[in-house]
């Protein structure tokens, strides 16, 4: 999917006239959330939200790049995780590499951390 517009919680209103697809039935709209592999570009944008003096978040900076360059989403299958809350990055972080080929490794380093720590 091609992402054109990025809203965070958009009213009904602002959903019907701002997120219309093609061959979508009417009230409902495609959304994405998750991981996002972004280009450099995003920290030039972030840097000029930030030198300008406006409020900086993810998602004025998500909106820009959308204008700025092509910007895609996919649909996976798996868990969804919380970022907003207390650890939910870690948390996303660590639920993709205990589940990806690496696990053991990752798993040795946790402990030998958690050994490290715990002196």
């Amino acid at each position: 999917y091609e992402v054109s517009t990025v809203l965070e919680k958009p009213t009904p209103t602002e959903a019907e006239q701002k997120l219309v697809v093609p061959g979508q039935r009417a009230g409902y709209y495609l959304c994405f959330f998750g991981m996002h592999v972004l280009t450099p570009a995003v920290h030039k944008i972030l840097h000029s939200l930030f030198a300008a003096g406006g409020p900086v978040n993810f998602r004025a900076a998500l909106a820009a790049l959308a204008v700025q360059e092509r910007y895609l989403a996919c649909e996976l299958e798996g868990r969804r995780y919380d970022f907003g809350v207390k650890y939910g990055l870690l948390n996303a972080q660590l639920a993709l590499c205990l589940d990806g080929q690496d696990r053991d490794e990752v798993l040795t380093n946790l402990v030998e951390l958690l050994a490290t720590n715990a002196r």
